[in-house]
């Protein structure tokens, strides 16, 4: 390949370097090769063979790199922690959107915290019933490259029913006098100095998201690593956190390879899930364009049937999230390294 990309250290942002070990080196010729390295935590690494580096920096807000990886396609990569890649990116984005709209008896408006780079917004759109989706994230470099390098989702950000807001989702929310049949939190994951965190309190869930969902209204947000060893890191609180919130809280998981980890989701309403399988598979056939890939109603429920340890965590858990008493997984944003 080219030239080695920098590397960089001490910032928080992922290593990208080149490595010769034989060990290390894609082909059995040992020809450089260039590698994507992000720390999962102190003694844990996960690293991608790349073919370029399509964008790397920092904007206002938090660290930014679009990848171009041999295993997973393109992924992007914001303050350190890869965020959607290509190549599965439709495991978290189907699992994120489609079972809160199936739920939902007749969605029509739809709200998404963050969701910069399309995946979340295409996905709602695949609904007949949508007439609205409010895509709200706050780094408009985010959005301008990704609508550049993306072209999965260039339809859907030229679509009529997509406003797109270049804002902080909680200002956005707490000003708009409209309500929505489902507010997404398609989110960064909390990190110290990040810009995400306090879209994930009980103060936020219930004092500004709440009053702006509709009559059945529904939340869902993405809720961090779900896994053996990492549900204890921001998941089983923000499911605490929401179940002091909503009457109804629902949790389910599932494997993103490019993650390497259980990823999970958490859906709150005061309105019963009450969907049998029959029926959730029949509003899937009734009321989405085209084939979702991973997500069915068996699958769905397989989803939500969760293991003993994690069950066990999530019914003891007793910490609220709050601005004072935040969780976070490993890494920093932009903010905390300039304190």
């Amino acid at each position: 390949m080219g030239e080695a990309v920098e590397i960089m250290f001490g910032n928080g942002f992922p290593e990208i370097h080149k490595d010769t070990s034989p060990i290390q080196t894609l082909h059995s010729n040992q020809q450089d090769c260039h590698w994507y390295e992000e720390t999962i935590d102190d003694d844990l690494k996960w690293s991608f063979a790349l073919n370029s580096v399509l964008h790397q920096g920092t904007s206002e807000y938090q660290d930014i790199a679009l990848l171009d990886t041999k295993r997973f396609g393109k992924v992007l990569v914001i303050d350190g922690k890869m965020q959607s890649a290509e190549r599965d990116e439709f495991i978290y984005h189907e699992c994120l959107i489609h079972p809160a709209l199936l739920f939902h008896p007749n969605p029509k408006t739809v709200f998404i915290m963050g969701g910069g780079e399309g995946s979340a917004a295409r996905e709602i759109l695949k609904h007949t019933t949508i007439e609205k989706v409010v895509m709200c994230d706050i780094d408009q470099e985010v959005v301008d490259f990704c609508r550049r390098f993306l072209t999965v989702n260039s339809e859907a950000f030229c679509n009529k029913k997509l406003e797109l807001v270049i804002k902080d989702a909680k200002a956005e929310l707490e000003k708009r006098e409209e309500k929505f049949d489902i507010i997404v939190g398609d989110l960064a994951d909390p990190v110290e100095g990040g810009p995400c965190y306090q879209l994930y309190t009980k103060s936020f869930y219930q004092n500004i998201l709440k009053p702006k969902l509709s009559p059945n209204g529904i939340f869902v947000t993405q809720a961090g690593p779900a896994g053996i060893f990492t549900h204890k890191e921001v998941f089983t609180s923000i499911y605490n956190t929401m179940k002091q919130v909503f009457k109804y809280v629902k949790a389910y998981t599932a494997h993103v390879p490019s993650f390497a980890d259980t990823w999970g989701w958490v859906m709150a309403s005061d309105h019963e899930f009450d969907v049998e399988v029959d029926e959730m598979d029949r509003r899937i056939e009734e009321r989405v364009k085209g084939e979702l890939m991973y997500l069915n109603a068996p699958s769905f429920v397989s989803a939500a049937t969760l293991n003993k340890t994690i069950s066990l965590a999530l019914e003891k858990e007793t910490e609220v999230y709050s601005e004072e008493n935040a969780r976070f997984i490993h890494g920093h944003g932009v903010a905390y390294r300039h304190i």
